[in-house]
């Protein structure tokens, strides 16, 4: 017996935190060479957003809005971590200004699901 699977319906905002995840790899493998507790919190917090979206599309009512809020207050997180690494000088404001600029959108998007 055979079962046809069909994909997934595409959701943007789980489609958007991965583009982010790619995003950071070269970042993340700069900081890693001077921080690797940094990277991993930077992994840590990113692989968080795409966990949190994914959980909260199939959630309905207050866990859905709590797990998108979790979400937003994940990327915040990696942004702060790239501002960070760049404060430290581990990454230059030109290395992180695209994937900056991903969470930034992933945020805008998280807004708009909570409110």
């Amino acid at each position: 017996m055979t079962t046809s699977r069909t994909a997934p319906p595409r959701f943007d905002a789980l489609e958007l935190s991965l583009e982010l995840i790619r995003g950071l790899r070269r970042p993340v493998a700069l900081i890693r060479r001077r921080n690797g507790r940094l990277a991993s919190q930077l992994e840590d917090a990113a692989s968080s957003v795409a966990a949190n979206v994914s959980e909260g599309n199939r959630r309905s009512g207050k866990d859905r809005l709590h797990l998108f809020r979790i979400a937003a207050g994940s990327a915040e997180e990696t942004r702060t971590h790239l501002r960070v690494a760049e404060a430290w000088g581990y990454v230059t404001v030109r290395d992180i200004e695209p994937t900056l600029a991903l969470a930034d959108r992933q945020l805008a998007v998280l807004w708009r699901l909570t409110h």
